[in-house]
């Protein structure tokens, strides 16, 4: 964890022509850059982000992968190993309160179908972002991170300092998380949300920067299927006893309806309920 957070934490701080060398391609995705949604209307973007994917590796693009510092890539590789293991055993014992087998779950999540991976361990998709977020002193005028749940199924979110910012809503109200440096947050998201027929609830969150000290996270998100679709485990709904909450969609409709909510500020998954 620690190798992670340093390598997050010099790779922000280098000079911006440095993180420009690994900076978002036309139309694409991955790399450095500032990832504004339609949705943040007037406020200026006060964050500066890298969006990776690191799972399955074959999805991985090295030459957006940042070569300075020399740590990065061998601590995010070794880091995306260690939180599929540890989203691997919570998923665990999500399965065992479920009443359903972890198998059923887990293989939502794990078993990309790889030729290579006949042990079903390798993560689905796994994707990295990592956000800074400059100190302000008008956080009202800035966009950090909007309101929001996330659209895939598990997040891990690791803070590399001790700078507030990260608030949950419950009960309509916002509460601030304090930083815990030795742990990690994990978040419920939209896919596991179906997964699970409702019973865990992906959480709705944001970040408010801070007045007098900068934030730096590295943050795993998980994505998660049944053959394809997003939808309730069958193990939930066998017995006639419960009824499917969620309709079943396809994971790249789900994609492309996910990716135009979010930047209309809207939550797809709830075009999903029954």
């Amino acid at each position: 964890m620690q190798q992670m957070k340093d390598s997050a934490a010099q790779f922000f701080g280098l000079p911006l022509e440095s993180k420009n060398s690994v900076a978002v391609r036309d139309g694409g995705f991955q790399g450095f850059g500032h990832h504004v949604n339609a949705s943040s209307g007037d406020k200026i973007d006060w964050a500066e982000n890298m969006f990776l994917f690191t799972e399955p590796v074959q999805d991985r693009d090295m030459d957006l992968w940042p070569a300075n510092p020399p740590t990065f890539r061998h601590a995010l590789d070794s880091y995306s190993v260690e939180i599929s293991n540890l989203a691997r055993r919570l998923l665990g014992f999500m399965a065992t309160d479920l009443g359903v087998s972890q198998e059923a779950l887990q293989g939502a999540f794990f078993g990309g179908g790889d030729a290579d991976d006949d042990t079903g361990r390798q993560p689905k998709q796994q994707c990295t972002a990592m956000h800074y977020y400059p100190p302000c002193r008008h956080p009202e005028k800035v966009l950090g991170s909007l309101p929001h749940t996330d659209t895939l199924g598990l997040t891990v979110l690791m803070q590399v300092d001790d700078t507030p910012g990260l608030q949950i809503k419950r009960g309509g109200r916002w509460i601030p998380l304090r930083p815990l440096l030795g742990a990690v947050v994990v978040i419920v998201g939209d896919i596991l949300d179906v997964l699970t027929n409702g019973t865990y609830v992906s959480v709705e969150h944001r970040v408010v920067p801070d007045a007098e000290r900068g934030r730096t996270s590295v943050v795993m998100f998980h994505e998660a299927s049944v053959q394809g679709f997003v939808t309730p485990l069958p193990e939930l709904l066998t017995g006639g006893e419960a009824r499917p909450r969620y309709r079943s969609i396809g994971t790249l409709e789900y994609r492309k309806g996910s990716s135009r909510a979010l930047a209309q500020g809207r939550r797809f998954v709830d075009t999903l309920r029954m």
